[in-house]
């Protein structure tokens, strides 16, 4: 962790933007914000460290990164959602048996033990509010059936009012689309109760939608490769207004040089999912997805050591944009007008990026490995 950043790497991280100009993308920089509060998961730099949640203060002037708070969680946890209070939605990821609200001073105000529920589901690591900002969705395996399940969860008290078929395996990450309904990853691997995976031949990866309130499947999209496991899920718009739904996937093949040629990336465009880049990341591996500049999307390859920028401007191609150890969480950077950067942890410590600003290092505050995924908060 305290191992020093080559500055050839470094270089890179400005790569994506000559390309960008190149092709009609980029536009002039206005003023950045100064600072930013980010959500974040993490542990110690060992594998048996303690796991954490908290907020991150990053201050661009000082070009200091410093930790405003942090709790100590009973296990490794997965997505986080921050709530317009200043408070944090973390959750375990599976076969998580806790879910926790950590309030705006970095205390525990609600935490459940989904070990003390009747029902035999336990999450798989996400969690969204609905439309009206009563309700929690969650991700969720039974762990008897191996059945897809969307827990239903009061938002005050987090604990579960009604459970919804996934209408596959594995559910993984889940957001609300335009009219409040659920979209929802199925990443379709068979695991075991102790989360080994097994039977990989039967793997039955899918995108749905489900009806808010109800939970009735309204559509069901697949992919003919069924080793590619479709996992996380990000929104980006065009200035024309057109959505794009990313699907950052995982492929399960057991053959190396079919996971190495594997996509990383499908778009849900319209009513059609695509996979419009064909080749990924030599690892066949997506850890993370956000927005990027104007409809494109941000994929993190850990494994590589890679970030990369799709556009649905050049839409055969994954540009590198940051090329770190261990490059893993992102978020949107709204950044210089009109916005489109991410912020990227990396082994080493945040990389700021966008296609029109100078791109940004912050060392940790202290050995620290980030988890999959982090949330912008604010910035000013």
């Amino acid at each position: 962790m305290s191992m020093p950043m080559d500055r050839r790497q470094f270089v890179k991280l400005l790569g994506a933007c000559g390309l960008l100009a190149q092709a009609g993308l980029a536009s002039s920089a206005d003023e950045n914000p100064q600072s930013a509060l980010i959500a974040a998961a993490w542990r110690g730099p060992n594998p048996g460290d303690t796991y954490y949640a908290g907020v991150l203060a990053a201050d661009w002037g000082r070009k200091k990164l410093e930790i405003r708070h942090a709790v100590a969680l009973p296990t490794r946890p997965h997505g986080l959602y921050p709530e317009a209070d200043g408070s944090l939605l973390v959750v375990g990821v599976r076969p998580g048996a806790w879910l926790m609200r950590i309030d705006a001073a970095g205390a525990v105000s609600r935490q459940v033990n989904l070990e003390d529920e009747v029902s035999s589901a336990r999450l798989n690591g996400h969690v969204i509010p609905n439309a009206k900002g009563d309700l929690l969705y969650t991700t969720e395996t039974d762990m008897k059936t191996g059945r897809g399940r969307i827990g239903v969860r009061d938002r005050a008290t987090l604990g579960k009012l009604a459970e919804w078929d996934s209408h596959g395996l594995e559910p993984h990450q889940l957001l609300l689309d335009g009219d409040g309904n659920l979209m929802v990853a199925n990443g379709g691997v068979p695991r075991t109760p102790a989360d080994k995976k097994y039977d990989l031949h039967r793997m039955d990866s899918s995108l749905v939608r489900l009806e808010d309130g109800s939970g009735k499947l309204l559509r069901h999209w697949k992919l003919g490769d069924s080793r590619l496991s479709l996992r996380h899920l990000a929104w980006s718009h065009a200035p024309s207004g057109r959505a794009y739904l990313g699907v950052a996937m995982q492929a399960e093949h057991e053959d190396a040089a079919q996971r190495a040629n594997a996509p990383i990336l499908a778009v849900l465009d319209g009513d059609q999912l695509l996979t419009p880049a064909r080749s990924g990341d030599g690892a066949g591996y997506a850890g993370d997805i956000a927005a990027a500049y104007n409809g494109g999307f941000a994929l993190s390859s850990n494994q590589a050591g890679l970030a990369q920028l799709w556009h649905p401007g050049a839409p055969e191609k994954m540009v590198p944009i940051v090329e770190l150890q261990e490059a893993y969480a992102l978020t949107e950077w709204k950044g210089p007008q009109p916005g489109g950067g991410v912020l990227v942890a990396t082994g080493l410590g945040l990389v700021r990026w966008h296609p029109t600003a100078k791109a940004t290092f912050l060392p940790w505050p202290k050995p620290m490995a980030l988890d999959n995924h982090w949330a912008l908060i604010s910035e000013a």
